[in-house]
């Protein structure tokens, strides 16, 4: 399913734990880390995609997790040309993104990275919450950002985060 303008409709999972530190994966038989994401499916509304995802992803169940906030608008970005099914070129610009903000509720070992037939990654970690963006797709990274940013405010320690984020400004 994709809009009039090119892009593919998809929600994008921030997962953090109860010391604000985000959850990342890393992409079966790749070196990049990445959050969870995926399409949202005719009829679906973004927080049962989002919830789909979840579960497909990182076996993680509702009860397991508490939604903090979510985007206001889409967020998008573009995906370069040869990354682009040749089926779908000339149709096809991106991906635009509804992102949520999750606290983990269940414990560490509810990650389940098996949950699907198809998994997605083949490890997971935490790492701080401004943690530097050069392990991820380079396409990604400002929507990654821009989230990260916009999300930042539904946590509970926001001076850190603060701090944190202008340590992240001053790596870029």
């Amino acid at each position: 399913m994709i809009d009039r303008d090119g892009y593919r409709p998809n929600v994008g999972i921030i997962l953090c734990n109860a010391r604000n530190q985000v959850f990342w994966g890393k992409r079966i038989r790749e070196h990049s880390w990445q959050f969870p994401q995926g399409g949202i499916k005719y009829g679906e509304s973004p927080e049962q995609a989002m919830y789909r995802e979840l579960m497909e992803e990182v076996g993680l169940r509702p009860e397991h997790v508490k939604i903090l906030g979510r985007t206001r608008d889409w967020l998008r970005y573009d995906v370069p040309t040869n990354w682009i099914k040749r089926e779908w070129r000339g149709s096809y610009k991106g991906q635009k993104q509804i992102w949520f903000l999750l606290r983990l509720v269940g414990r560490d070992s509810d990650v389940s990275l098996r949950a699907s037939t198809h998994p997605e990654f083949d490890a997971w970690r935490w790492s701080d919450y401004w943690v530097a963006m050069d392990a991820v797709i380079e396409f990604k990274r400002d929507v990654y950002r821009m989230a990260l940013k916009e999300l930042s405010s539904h946590l509970a320690d926001r001076r850190r985060v603060r701090v944190a984020e202008k340590l992240d400004q001053s790596v870029r």
